[in-house]
């Protein structure tokens, strides 16, 4: 029997770089990783929000750890994929973290934008549209890996911000 080389080997969430590529272990969900990746992210989310709570400027810092989980992303996802010998293997997840928690970038606290930013995220990441999927097609190495899901958050981002304005002139 030929072996899968999308199905990680066993172990491998022993290896620091695989456990946060593989989300913890989120990204081995037999069905929908991506998607399962994004539920990880969300608890995550809310520790680090409340977390920047109470500083003294919690958007700044919250910016400062976007940047610095995508810049880290690309160095993980491209370790990851290359100890894998799978350019953007299915469970690598990283990327969909960092997706989510751009999309929540300065949006109002509440568990309905919480829902809201992982059903606009889910959706630009599964469609990609343009340039999402260019970009995911024609971009290789860990900032390959990244680069589509840092687009889809701002994308997302940007569609929940419309909807909390429009629900604020409502």
């Amino acid at each position: 029997m030929a072996s899968n080389p999308a199905a990680p080997p066993p172990g491998i969430l022993r290896h620091p770089v695989q456990l946060l590529a593989f989300g913890f272990g989120s990204g081995l969900s037999p069905k929908a990783p991506g998607t399962a990746g994004t539920l990880v992210a969300i608890p995550l989310f809310l520790l680090v929000n409340a977390a920047l709570a109470n500083t003294a400027s919690p958007l700044l810092w919250y910016s400062l750890f976007i940047v610095v989980t995508a810049v880290a992303g690309v160095w993980i996802c491209d370790r990851a994929s290359a100890q894998l010998g799978v350019h953007d293997h299915p469970g690598i997840v990283w990327d969909e973290f960092v997706g989510y928690w751009i999309t929540m970038w300065a949006l109002p606290a509440g568990w309905v934008w919480v829902l809201a930013g992982f059903v606009a995220f889910r959706i630009f990441d599964i469609l990609k549209p343009w340039p999402i999927g260019w970009l995911d097609r024609k971009v290789e190495g860990g900032f390959g890996i990244m680069i589509d899901d840092v687009l889809a958050g701002v994308m997302a981002c940007i569609c929940v911000h419309v909807l909390v304005w429009l629900v604020a002139a409502g």
